[in-house]
């Protein structure tokens, strides 16, 4: 891929022309699908502020959404977890905290932190200060009622009954105490989550990404359709959005059926290997996408995230995630923070040829994959004959077989002293180390580093701590370049939180793995496709999408030399 990415050259005119062919969101009448004819794209707070998100910081990403995206299709701002929390700080949540209610225990956003809410006008005016940018506005809810509403048996709006008499205190949130579920068998349930959503649709919200609710699925169900019935009793159109993943596809029919888009996947951050495992999903789930229900791929972690900090994507796995995001018509919601966006990662979100490909493309599907990484998606262009191609090669630059292994450091589960093990690894002559945690198939997640205290030894005996810690949002294969003249790699190998909370005998098995710079020369490898596969004739005009520029007609096989995890998307044209 070229250094840097080319400005886009037009608005997505085509694109927003169908979304608005659906009507505005302000009315709820018919089809709920119709509220999202194109996979939504917009910005959500998490990846960047947490649970700290404040009344003038959104207002500064809409500033910023209104002045350089909306015209590419970005229209979405929504704040996520906590806004109703006074003292939420950071990534984690606070067992027992005080959260802003109303006397019918319904959330409210925090004065402290969404001051324009104060005297009961909620969300309603920073709502009107994203819908006057031109932009849609949306909040995150999660499932349930409030532990505190309960704890104070508040009244439910409209009926004789109240909060203990709707709480199901054993089907709660694993990772978060706000909330009891509410027992949907129970007489006043469903009134309290249509007052629930008829206060929000009073606020203008336009979305609505509803949490701990997707999984577990079947037994939540009671609750997505209550959610539903809310919503299209409110009188207002707002996009349903389910979290967290993995969605159970057995309930495939059920979620395309209730919600506008769903989570295929758990959290969902800037590590390859997780990047790679969407690949999978994206294709498993490729059936039950129609206009209106969309799998969601979840947030796009570039740019500046984590309150702070880079993404660690590379700049050719941004490009793999966006071009399988947008071949795959996964809803785009980008996590960056918007005032702090560079030029490259301004001109990733902003190419309409790309976008394009995600806002306006049909029968999008899978073409192939091969046992070397090669992988190829195709979809039908808007308006004639033409076909979208993505190549991608997801190949690792390195084969992590025994011969390349440096270090094993065994099982480490709950019976392990300190459940963790250290490690002494030599690295002199090497490029490249890879840190490896399996995890046996497990498909949990954990968020803290699991690699810890990793520093680099030189030959005096001096220590520099490697320039972060690894192992975090569950990544399980870390690759860190090796500084010149380090002669070890010391740090600590621990079990995952996640496995010692479950405390069902989990385990992980860590190992390290060398590579010499030798080794790591190729810079990628080709990724061939037949072009009278697409169905166009022998002959094909090809265009680069991301590099907006034509290659000319091709015939045979088309095999980019394509970079290591990285990607390719071409517009395929038939020749007269």
């Amino acid at each position: 891929m070229p250094a840097g990415f080319p400005q886009a050259r037009a608005p997505l005119a085509a694109a927003l022309a169908l979304c608005a062919a659906a009507g505005p969101l302000a009315s709820g009448a018919g089809d709920f699908h119709g509220w999202a004819p194109a996979p939504p794209m917009g910005w959500n707070s998490w990846d960047c502020f947490a649970t700290t998100l404040t009344e003038s910081q959104a207002k500064a990403q809409a500033d910023v959404m209104a002045e350089r995206l909306a015209a590419h299709g970005w229209q979405y701002l929504v704040v996520d977890i906590q806004w109703y929390e006074p003292g939420a700080t950071g990534f984690g949540y606070h067992a027992g905290a005080r959260l802003t209610l109303d006397g019918f225990g319904r959330l409210l956003p925090a004065p402290n932190k969404f001051p324009g809410s104060e005297g009961g006008a909620g969300f309603r005016p920073l709502a009107d200060y994203v819908h006057a940018k031109g932009l849609k506005f949306g909040i995150h809810l999660m499932r349930g009622i409030p532990r505190q509403a309960v704890d104070e048996n508040l009244p439910i709006l409209g009926t004789a009954y109240r909060a203990a008499d709707i709480a199901d205190r054993l089907r709660v949130c694993e990772w978060n105490s706000d909330m009891y579920g509410v027992d949907m068998s129970r007489p006043g349930a469903q009134a309290y989550y249509d007052s629930v959503f008829a206060l929000i649709a009073s606020w203008g919200v336009d979305f609505v990404k509803v949490d701990d609710i997707a999984r577990p699925y079947v037994r939540n169900e009671p609750e997505i359709e209550a959610v539903r019935a809310a919503i299209d009793r409110s009188g207002r159109a707002m996009v349903l959005s389910l979290s967290p993943g993995e969605t159970d596809i057995r309930a495939a029919a059920h979620v395309a059926g209730h919600a506008n888009m769903w989570r295929i996947s758990d959290d969902f951050w800037d590590h390859w290997s997780l990047l790679r495992d969407q690949f999978e999903r994206l294709n498993r789930w490729n059936s039950w996408r129609s206009p209106g229900a969309w799998p969601d791929a979840d947030m796009i972690p570039v740019g500046m995230i984590e309150m702070g900090r880079r993404t660690w994507f590379s700049h050719d796995e941004q490009v793999t995630l966006m071009t399988l995001w947008c071949i795959a018509r996964s809803p785009l919601m980008v996590g960056a923070d918007l005032t702090r966006l560079d030029a490259p990662t301004l001109a990733l979100l902003t190419n309409d040829e790309v976008l394009q490909v995600n806002q306006a493309s049909a029968n999008n599907r899978q073409l192939f994959r091969s046992p070397g990484g090669g992988v190829g998606w195709v979809a039908d262009a808007q308006g004639g004959r033409d076909r979208y191609v993505a190549l991608f090669n997801t190949r690792d630059p390195w084969l992590l077989d025994d011969s390349r292994r440096i270090w094993l450091g065994g099982t480490v589960s709950e019976k392990t002293p300190g459940q963790a093990v250290p490690f002494d690894i030599p690295v002199s002559g090497l490029a490249k180390v890879v840190l490896v945690a399996d995890a046996g198939g497990s498909p949990r997640f954990w968020w803290p580093p699991i690699f810890r205290e990793v520093r680099w030894v030189y030959p005096d005996g001096s220590e520099v701590p490697a320039d972060r810690d690894y192992g975090s949002h569950g990544e399980k294969i870390n690759g860190i370049d090796v500084p010149a003249g380090a002669a070890r790699l010391r740090g600590v190998a621990r079990l995952d939180d996640e496995a010692r909370r479950s405390q069902r005998g989990e385990a992980l098995v860590f190992s390290a793995y060398g590579f010499s710079a030798a080794d790591l020369a190729a810079p990628g490898r080709p990724v061939g496709l037949d072009l009278e596969n697409l169905g166009l004739g022998r002959a094909v005009g090809i265009r680069d999408l991301w590099a907006h520029r034509d290659l000319g007609v091709l015939s045979g096989t088309f095999a980019p030399a394509i970079e290591w995890h990285g990607a390719r998307l071409y517009r395929a044209s038939p020749v007269p």
